[in-house]
């Protein structure tokens, strides 16, 4: 077998304090002390069997996710991160990012997560308006994120991440560049600011928040934001996230370069490279068939991916890079020839939706990035 891609973890820890209404993940209200006390020791078998199956190939990252990691305690996490240094080689700079929401009742110290072996801490601000906070339905207020950043510096966290929403109910564009001017001044190494989408399976799906702007505000707050935010030192690397020099999240670029991760958790997805070819899986969603799942030792089914389903995961995935991606990176993490890639690109460049970056570079055009969706559609099986 070829040198396999990159291989990450995924841990997934489902409960929240309350579901916000724009939340599509699979994602829990509750979660008391014997329910987490169970879900860990599933998790810790989970990550044993998970092991097994990459042959001691080392971890480059660690990402935990929810839910709200933060309602685990820094022991509970300490936990999982022992296991994994346990049962994983580790990459020497390994990068191990836990999400956090802001709010004092859900947020733990963050002193203790850090003696725990998290070394990147991702907040989930979402926004600094408060009246706009209530009707994301956010438990926490303006000042927490504040207060949770400051904590994160004072525990000895030098690489955090904010989550930032944009074209939000009643927003303009003068509060989406309040709300970048205002977790600018917190000094993150990086932003991740994204576009409220109504999601199916959601409350603003079925019941949408009055004052949503219209597609050509929102698409001056994108122009107005990027410039904004590349004028503070954040450069955009991918569709949604922007970072200092030296400060890009390795997990996520390992996702959008099409490397592999291992899925432990209720309703994780996974993607590994076998002498077989790459093979797909996901975990029951529901935490309690996931328990039950573990518990009785049953299998998880994995797919192989076939060649078609290759070449739209790959493109849905690499163009979102705003670099753009090169032909080897094509056939490394496919396996299929250059040629078919080429095939399905040239009516794109023709269109003005695709180019050509020296003789193997490719990357969308600011069209192409305009209507992405419309992009990755195209290489749909």
């Amino acid at each position: 077998m070829p040198t396999p891609p990159p291989l990450s973890l995924y841990v997934h820890l489902p409960w929240c304090v309350r579901k916000c209404p724009y939340c599509d993940f699979n994602s829990y209200s509750g979660g008391d002390a014997a329910a987490r006390r169970r879900y860990l020791e599933a998790l810790i078998a989970d990550l044993h069997r998970e092991a097994a199956s990459v042959s001691g190939r080392p971890l480059v990252s660690v990402f935990l996710g929810g839910g709200t990691p933060s309602l685990f305690t820094p022991a509970e996490i300490g936990t999982i991160l022992d296991e994994a240094a346990n049962r994983y080689s580790l990459a020497d700079d390994i990068e191990i990012t836990m999400e956090a929401n802001p709010g004092t009742v859900e947020c733990g110290d963050p002193k203790g997560y850090r003696e725990a072996g998290v070394n990147r801490l991702s907040i989930g601000a979402q926004s600094f308006n408060a009246a706009t906070l209530t009707v994301l339905g956010r438990v926490h207020g303006v000042g927490d994120i504040g207060r949770a950043a400051r904590d994160a510096r004072d525990a000895g966290f030098d690489n955090i991440n904010l989550d930032l929403m944009y074209a939000l109910p009643g927003q303009d564009v003068a509060a989406a560049m309040s709300d970048i001017e205002a977790a600018v001044r917190l000094e993150p190494e990086h932003l991740s600011w994204y576009h409220l989408t109504l999601e199916p399976n959601t409350v603003f799906h079925a019941h949408p928040p009055a004052g949503l702007p219209d597609e050509d505000v929102s698409f001056e707050i994108q122009q107005q934001g990027e410039a904004l935010l590349a004028g503070l030192g954040y450069a955009r690397y991918e569709v949604s996230a922007f970072a200092r020099d030296g400060r890009r999240c390795h997990h996520n670029l390992n996702y959008w370069s099409f490397g592999d991760y291992l899925a432990v958790g209720a309703g994780a997805h996974g993607k590994v490279s076998t002498s077989a070819g790459a093979m797909r899986y996901a975990k029951p969603a529901n935490p309690q068939q996931y328990m039950k799942s573990i518990e009785a030792g049953e299998e998880v089914a994995r797919t192989t991916i076939g060649d078609d389903d290759l070449l739209f995961e790959f493109m849905l995935n690499v163009l979102r890079l705003s670099d753009g991606f090169d032909e080897t990176l094509f056939t490394s993490r496919t396996g299929l020839p250059a040629g078919t890639l080429r095939r399905r690109l040239e009516p794109l460049v023709e269109r003005g939706l695709m180019a050509q970056n020296g003789a193997r570079k490719w990357l969308p055009t600011t069209t192409g990035r305009r209507f992405l969706n419309d992009l990755q559609a195209h290489f749909l099986p």
